[in-house]
């Protein structure tokens, strides 16, 4: 990740912008359950916000570094951080109530990548789980911001049903600025 785009993500601008404008909006009347995996925390914006709606969290980050530095910060709290690969969980099936990722699958290089990134989310989801997300919208200012970074922009009109082909129901896609879905694991009661 490149300076500027690490100094944005982690700044206190950005993470009042997911935590105010994207992630209340998007988790108003879900059930997260009480087990969640968040996908790419990051400098943990979202992870702030989402720790205290489930009784525990894990964050899986790619960048060791990444999740070195988020470990610190949230030692002692309900948030355990995972230094892995989300293509690949190591978790068995059924493992979290809720799946949540955010303004990260662009950086996942390939469609094929993404893909298996949510058929992975799908599997570790109990049935009925929830998967929630956000993502930037392609544009030259992003990959002009993306200078020497991996960007790979989500495309909207391909995403429904590559969800559905990866076996997501009852999934709400919300094009408003940037890209925001819900999508859920068949099974459970409701």
């Amino acid at each position: 990740m490149n300076e500027y785009h690490a100094t944005l993500c982690g700044s206190p601008e950005w993470a009042e912008h997911i935590q105010v404008n994207i992630l209340p909006a998007l988790v108003a009347g879900l059930d997260l359950g009480e087990r969640m995996l968040e996908i790419g925390p990051g400098p943990g914006a979202a992870t702030d916000w989402l720790r205290a709606k489930v009784r525990g969290l894990v964050a899986l980050e790619v960048d060791a570094e990444a999740a070195e530095a988020l470990s610190k910060r949230l030692a002692g709290t309900n948030v355990e951080i995972v230094s892995g690969d989300a293509a690949a969980l190591e978790y068995t099936d059924e493992s979290f109530d809720s799946v949540a990722c955010f303004t990260m699958l662009h950086h996942v290089p390939t469609v094929s990548l993404q893909n298996r990134l949510l058929a992975e989310s799908l599997r570790v989801l109990r049935p009925g789980g929830v998967l929630i997300g956000a993502d930037s919208l392609a544009s030259d200012d992003l990959h002009h911001f993306h200078a020497d970074d991996t960007y790979n922009p989500v495309e909207v009109s391909s995403f429904l049903p590559r969800l559905q082909t990866i076996g997501f129901e009852k999934i709400t896609l919300v094009v408003d600025g940037m890209m925001s879905f819900i999508a859920h694991k068949p099974g459970g009661h409701g």
